[in-house]
């Protein structure tokens, strides 16, 4: 675990760590308050996570065919 606050993170960073998180609490190798607040963490590693993604979705464009044929771009819309 490290000290690096969440905000700053990449998300490959945050899902490094929240795995090895997941993978201690699993193994139970940690005390109850140390299982508490690596939880805590793990939380808001994962919310961090899921922010990261949903900004990606909205930046992905999808390329299409116009009427003429030619290839264009338009806002990706997963729904």
């Amino acid at each position: 675990m490290t000290d690096t606050p969440i905000k700053d993170m990449s998300f490959e960073d945050a899902l490094a760590e929240l795995e090895t998180i997941v993978t201690k609490l699993e193994r139970g190798d940690a005390k109850l308050e140390e299982s508490i607040s690596i939880y805590e963490r793990g939380a808001a590693l994962k919310a961090h996570c899921d922010a990261k993604l949903k900004a990606a979705k909205l930046k992905v464009d999808k390329i299409v065919l116009g009427p003429d044929g030619a290839p264009q771009t338009e806002s990706f819309d997963a729904e």
